[in-house]
C-alpha cells in the first residue's frame, strides 16, 4: 500500500467539497497545452540476441524423491477469531474508490497537479506536508518524510505526463464513468500473441505415489525490521511501530514482544534467524528456494537507498550461509526500493530517478545463485529466465510494472520494459522446446493492486500457454491463498491454471508468521511439473512471546486438510465450489489464510463472498464477470 494515497485522498475529498461544481474543462485544456514531452516507449526487439536464453540446467542430476505429506485428515483448528469484522483486500485505495467521486477527484487532481508541478522551494514542500499534518494523517516526521521522498519524482512525472484529468481519475478510481465512453489511462494496449496455434490441452493424470519430486521452500514478505525493539510501543501513530523505546507506552499490553507483534510491526532479526534454523533442521532436504520479495520494513517515510542495499546484501549472505549449495530464485517486491513502489521504466535514465542503482546491485547479488546470461534482463528490468532442469524452467517477473501505486506508470503503462512481450517470447520458446515453466513474482496479477489492463494481458498469456505454464507463485497480500485462471472467463467451466499466494513471514498485521513448502512433480517420463501438494508452516506468536521461543509446526497440507485428490486446476475448481456451500470447509480455509491467528477478524457473509470471489479471480478488477454468480 502507498500511504501517500492517504494524503491525496484528503486533498481530493477536501478540494472536491470546496469547489463542487467548479468546471474542470478549462484545466484539461491548460494541461494539454502545457505538455512538455510526448512520451513514447522506445521500440524493443525481443529476440535471442537482445535477451539471450539460459540453456544450462542449474540443478544437477539427482534422485529427487521426497516423502509426500500424509493423506490422513488434519486435526481441527480450535483457535477462535476476534469479534472484529473486515473485508479482504481493503485499504486506502479501496477507501478512495468508495468515497471519492469523479467530481471530487477531478477537483483534487486540479489542485495536486497545479501545485506539485510548480514546486520550486523547500517552503512549497513544507506547505504540502502541512496538509498531511493539519488533517492529522500521520505525525509530522512521517508527513514530512513522505512529501520529501515522493514529491521530486511526482513533480518530474506530472510535468511530463501525457493524459488528461478525466483519464487519470478513471484509472485512479477504476471508474470509466469519469470519462464517459472510452478507456482510462493506458487501457487500450494488447501484447502480440504467437500466430502458432495453441496446442490441444491434455488431461493431467495424478502422479504415481513415490514418483520423483522436488521439495521447494517459498519465502515472501519477510519485512525484516533491523530497528525492531522488544518492549517498544506497538500502538504508535506511525505506519510502523515496535521500533522506538523512547515513546511512552501507556499499558503493558502495548509493549512489543520479543518475537514480533500482531499489530503494525515487522519482523525482528531474532525471528528470522530462528526460522532459518528451524527450516535447516526440519527441511534439510529442500531442493531449491523461491523468494518473492518485500524484504524491507514498512518505514516508507524514512527508508533510504543505502538501507535497502544493506539489508539486501546481509540477507543474501545469510541465505547463502544457512542454505549452502541450494539455489535461490528471487523476485523484486514493491518495498525493495526507495522511494517505495517507484520502479521507473528503463528509458528513465536521469540519475536522480533511475533505478539503475538497485538493478545493478541485484544483478551482482542474485548471481550468487543465477547464471551469467540473466544479467541482460535483470539490469534492464529486474526479470529473468533460467533452466532449472532439462525440460523445466523458472521465469521471475518484476510485477511492480503492474502496480497502480507505481506512479511512473502515469507516464506510460503500456507493457513497461516490454516485459510481457518478453514473457511471450520465453514461453513460445519453451513450448517449442517442450519445456514446462513456473512463473514467480511478488504481486499476483489477479490482486486488486495490479492494473487492470496489465492483468488482462497477463491472463490472456496464461490462457494461451496453459500447457506450458504449470505453476505460478506470488506473495504481497500476506495471506495464504490462491487464484484461479479459466479458459473462458465468460462461463468458468474449465480451469486452466492456479496461482499460489504464499503467507508472509511478517505478522503485519494480525497474522502468524509463516512459509510454504511445495512438492513439485519431478524428473520422470510422464511428469506434469505441477504442484503435487503444499504445506504451510507457522508458529503462534502469542505463545512464543509468553513461552520464550517460537514453536514451529505444520499447520496443514492441502490434500489432507481439504480432501483433494490432487492440486491440478480442476481439483482447485472443485474445492472452490465446495467452500461456497460448505461453511465448515470455508472456515478451515479462512483460518489457514490467517495461519490460525487468534487476532483474525470474524468473516460475515459479505466477507465470505469476497474471499471466494478472490479465489476465482486471476484477473484483477473483473469481479462483475468472474464472480457474477
Amino acid at each position: 500500500m502507498n500511504n501517500l494515497y492517504i494524503v491525496f485522498a484528503i486533498i481530493l475529498i477536501h478540494n472536491g467539497t470546496i469547489v463542487t461544481g467548479h468546471p474542470i474543462h478549462p484545466f484539461e485544456q491548460i494541461h494539454r497545452n502545457n505538455r512538455i514531452i510526448e512520451w513514447k516507449v522506445p521500440p524493443i526487439l525481443v529476440n535471442v540476441s537482445t535477451f539471450p536464453r539460459g540453456l544450462t540446467p542449474i540443478l544437477p542430476s539427482n534422485n529427487y524423491t521426497h516423502t509426500l505429506p500424509s493423506r490422513s485428515i488434519d486435526g481441527k483448528i480450535q483457535t477462535r477469531p476476534t469479534n472484529k469484522t473486515i473485508e479482504p483486500q481493503a485499504g486506502i485505495e479501496e477507501y478512495m474508490r468508495s468515497f471519492v467521486t469523479c467530481s471530487n477527484c477531478k477537483a483534487g487532481i486540479f489542485f495536486i497537479f497545479s501545485y506539485v508541478s510548480k514546486l520550486k522551494s523547500d517552503e512549497n514542500f513544507k506547505t504540502l506536508a502541512d496538509i498531511c499534518i493539519t488533517f492529522n494523517v500521520f505525525p509530522p516526521d512521517v508527513c514530512n518524510g513522505l512529501i520529501v521522498k515522493n514529491t521530486p519524482a511526482l513533480q518530474f512525472i506530472l510535468n511530463r505526463a501525457n493524459f488528461d484529468v478525466n483519464e487519470f481519475c478513471a484509472t485512479l478510481l477504476l471508474n470509466d464513468d469519469c470519462i464517459g465512453n472510452g478507456k482510462s489511462l493506458n487501457e487500450n494496449w494488447e501484447v502480440t500473441l504467437p500466430v502458432a496455434p495453441k496446442p490441444r490441452p491434455n488431461n493431467v493424470p495424478l502422479p504415481k505415489e513415490n514418483s520423483p519430486s522436488f521439495k521447494v521452500l517459498h519465502l515472501t514478505d519477510i519485512h525484516h525490521d533491523p530497528l525492531y525493539s522488544e518492549g517498544a510501543n506497538a500502538v504508535c501513530k506511525e505506519p510502523l511501530c515496535c521500533r522506538d523505546k523512547n515513546q511512552t507506552v501507556e499499558k503493558e499490553s502495548d509493549r512489543a514482544g520479543k518475537w514480533g507483534d500482531y499489530r503494525n510491526c515487522d519482523t525482528p532479526k531474532a525471528t528470522i534467524d530462528n526460522m532459518f534454523d528451524h527450516i535447516g533442521d526440519v527441511h534439510s532436504d529442500i531442493d531449491y528456494i523461491i523468494w518473492t520479495g518485500d524484504l524491507q520494513p514498512h518505514n516508507i517515510w524514512s527508508e533510504t537507498k543505502e538501507e535497502v542495499l544493506k539489508l539486501l546484501r546481509e540477507t543474501v549472505m545469510t541465505l547463502k550461509k544457512k542454505f549452502p549449495n541450494i539455489p535461490v530464485f528471487p523476485a523484486i517486491g514493491n518495498h525493495d526500493t526507495s522511494p517505495v513502489n517507484y520502479f521507473p521504466q528503463p528509458y528513465i535514465t536521469d540519475r536522480q530517478f533511475s533505478d539503475k542503482w538497485l538493478l545493478d546491485e541485484l544483478n551482482v547479488l542474485w548471481h550468487t545463485w543465477l547464471p551469467e546470461n540473466v544479467s541482460t534482463t535483470i539490469k534492464y528490468g529486474g526479470f529473468y529466465s533460467v533452466l532449472l532442469r532439462p525440460g523445466f524452467r523458472i521465469i521471475s517477473l518484476n510485477t511492480n510494472y503492474c502496480y497502480f501505486a507505481n506512479f511512473w506508470l502515469i507516464l506510460n503503462a503500456t507493457d513497461p520494459a516490454s516485459q510481457l512481450q518478453w514473457l511471450i517470447y520465453e514461453l513460445q520458446a519453451a513450448e517449442l522446446s517442450n519445456e514446462k515453466v513456473h512463473i514467480i513474482g511478488h504481486m499476483s496479477p489477479g490482486y486488486i493492486d495490479c492494473m487492470r489492463i496489465w492483468s488482462k494481458n497477463y491472463y490472456n498469456i496464461i490462457r494461451r500457454f496453459e500447457s506450458t505454464v504449470t505453476g505460478q507463485f506470488f506473495g504481497h497480500t500476506h495471506g495464504d491463498e490462491f487464484e484461479m485462471f479459466w479458459d473462458d472467463p465468460d462461463d468458468l467451466n474449465r480451469a486452466v491454471n492456479v496461482a499460489y499466494i504464499a503467507p508472509s513471514v511478517t505478522a503485519f498485521s494480525n497474522f502468524n508468521p509463516g512459509y510454504k513448502i511445495y512438492y513439485v512433480d519431478g524428473d520422470h517420463a510422464d511428469t506434469s511439473r505441477m504442484v503435487i501438494d503444499q504445506e504451510c508452516w507457522t508458529f503462534n506468536l502469542d505463545d512464543a512471546n509468553v513461552q520464550g521461543s517460537p514453536s514451529w509446526y505444520k499447520l496443514y497440507s492441502a490434500r489432507s486438510s481439504y480432501g483433494m485428490a490432487g492440486l491440478r486446476p480442476n481439483d482447485w475448481k472443485e474445492f472452490v465450489n465446495k467452500i461456497e456451500t460448505d461453511d465448515e470447509a470455508f472456515d478451515l480455509y479462512y483460518k489457514h489464510y490467517w495461519r490460525d491467528s487468534s487476532k483474525r477478524p470474524n468473516c460475515d457473509e459479505m466477507c465470505k463472498k469476497r474471499f471466494i470471489c478472490d479465489t476465482r479471480s486471476g484477473r484483477s478488477h473483473d469481479r462483475k464477470v468472474l464472480c457474477r454468480n
